[in-house]
């Protein structure tokens, strides 16, 4: 069984940044990819970014530039930066951990309860 616990979100004006941690325990933690994921209200879930337990990151088009996922394997915690933020990147902010990257939430087997992240105009 693993655990996820995100954290770091909050209010950010519009142009400023943040970073959001997702802690991971459990046996397998450190071995496994962890992406991060994003829901608005009233729209879709989307997929923002995945890192492997190689290091090996993906992006989706929305972020890319200007987010960026790492890992701190001595502390199995994954990080995603995010700058230029902007009223639209208003959502709850989710990681998930599985055996390998995916940009649909569904495909993982572990989930995290959300951080929100508010970015005001």
């Amino acid at each position: 069984e693993v655990q996820l616990a995100e954290s770091g979100g909050g209010l950010v004006q519009a142009g400023g940044s943040l970073r959001l941690s997702c802690a991971a325990s459990g046996d397998t933690a450190d071995r496994l990819a962890i992406g991060w994921f994003r829901q608005a209200p009233g729209k879709a879930r989307e997929g923002l970014s995945c890192i492997t337990s190689a290091g090996i990151t993906y992006y989706g088009d929305s972020v890319n530039g200007r987010f960026i996922i790492s890992r701190d394997s001595a502390k199995n915690t994954v990080y995603l930066q995010m700058n230029s933020l902007k009223p639209e990147d208003t959502a709850a902010y989710y990681c998930a951990a599985d055996w390998a990257c995916d940009f649909e939430l569904t495909h993982y087997a572990y989930s995290g309860q959300g951080t929100r992240v508010t970015v005001s105009s």
